[in-house]
């Protein structure tokens, strides 16, 4: 498995990728999560698209960040439900972290659903602290930040 910036090449399985890791949360949240309805094709023009592939070139899973201000904001991370269970979101988000660090960045800042607690734990499990709950009909989300050393 390698890690890449994804190409306009890899649009449809990133595409797919991204149904597939999510599309189990639009009955719980009542609606499509915010990442089912990004725009991968312009996304992944801006460079902050980075894709994981296996060895055939098989797209397992993917993450999005970028820097802002002095922290990367890490937008997305998804893996297919294939590859699910086997670290590879883990591995994701350290590439994430390596990038921050490569970069001199002092955090990486990431927010998600408050119903979608697995993610939330795995969150916890990797150091990221709990910052804020912004709880409102549309949002209901909670943001972490990991600091880097």
């Amino acid at each position: 498995m390698s890690i890449r910036r994804a190409t306009l090449d890899d649009l449809p399985a990133v595409e797919q990728c991204i149904d597939d890791a999510y599309g189990g949360y639009t009955e719980l949240l009542g609606h499509k999560p915010k990442p089912m309805q990004g725009d991968y094709g312009s996304q992944i023009q801006e460079g902050i698209v980075h894709v994981a592939v296996d060895d055939t070139g098989d797209l397992q899973g993917l993450i999005v960040f970028y820097p802002r201000d002095d922290e990367m904001l890490l937008e997305n991370v998804a893996v297919s439900s294939r590859h699910q269970g086997k670290g590879l979101g883990k591995k994701l988000i350290a590439y994430c972290e390596d990038e921050a660090l490569r970069q001199r960045l002092k955090a990486v800042a990431l927010f998600t659903h408050m119903k979608m607690s697995g993610n939330r734990g795995l969150y916890l499990r990797l150091g990221y602290e709990e910052i804020v709950r912004e709880e409102d009909v549309k949002l209901d989300r909670i943001s972490f930040r990991k600091a880097l050393t």
